[in-house]
């Protein structure tokens, strides 16, 4: 069975949720939501989104402590979404099939800061069925600096920079399950991360996000060709 570890060196199991989870899989979102400095980092998933990921399509693994849900992550197979994020980050058509979507990962307040964001996406993208699944997409908020993180320590990449969800501007990040991505490090650019307009033409031209760092200006992306 997986476990996560807490800081303080507690060990807690990882289950696979079920549809008889959803109350508490919604009370914990509604909990982190309330918690946000800022809420537009957040597309809450509604009732029927995860009535789908529960019902077949897709996964969402759990944690509990003292028989309390504390995290959770979920995985979705986006079938035939009109936003498919495949086309933001130019995947072929014939491959959209191949396409899973790291969706939302919700953390009590009270347990952040343990890593449990990682450790369930580490476990998570491990047990995805390679045969079936070639891709991995997300969307993250720019200035969302612990959820870009996550995805790049996941191996994720930024792929694009759309609008999303009809106003929200979103970085498209992306992993290749079958093969890594050939990077020339040599040939790199620091553009700050508000700079959008700039950062869409080094993605139009081939380059992908490949690392974030702060400095005395603020956060800057390291794109890479």
């Amino acid at each position: 069975m997986n476990q996560v570890k807490l800081k303080d060196g507690t060990n807690l199991p990882v289950e696979v949720l079920t549809i008889e989870d959803l109350p508490e899989v919604k009370q914990l979102q509604a909990k982190v939501f309330e918690s946000l400095a800022n809420r537009a980092f957040l597309q809450p998933l509604e009732e029927e989104d995860f009535l789908n990921i529960l019902g077949g399509n897709g996964v969402v693994i759990g944690v509990r402590s003292g028989g309390r849900l504390i995290a959770f992550r979920a995985m979705l197979d986006p079938g035939e979404d009109p936003e498919h994020l495949a086309k933001d980050a130019r995947i072929p058509k014939e491959e959209w099939s191949t396409v899973l979507y790291s969706e939302i990962t919700n953390v009590d307040p009270e347990f952040q800061g343990n890593g449990l964001q990682r450790q369930l996406g580490t476990i998570v993208f491990n047990e995805v069925d390679t045969n079936k699944y070639h891709y991995i997409c997300a969307t993250v908020a720019p200035y969302n600096i612990a959820s870009i993180k996550d995805k790049l320590a996941l191996g994720m990449h930024i792929a694009a920079l759309s609008i999303k969800y009809e106003t929200l501007t979103r970085y498209i990040m992306l992993k290749n399950l079958k093969k890594d991505v050939e990077k020339a490090a040599n040939d790199t650019r620091k553009v700050s991360m508000g700079a959008i307009d700039e950062q869409q033409q080094l993605l139009k031209e081939g380059w992908i996000g490949t690392s974030i760092h702060e400095d005395q200006e603020g956060w800057t992306v390291v794109y890479q060709k």
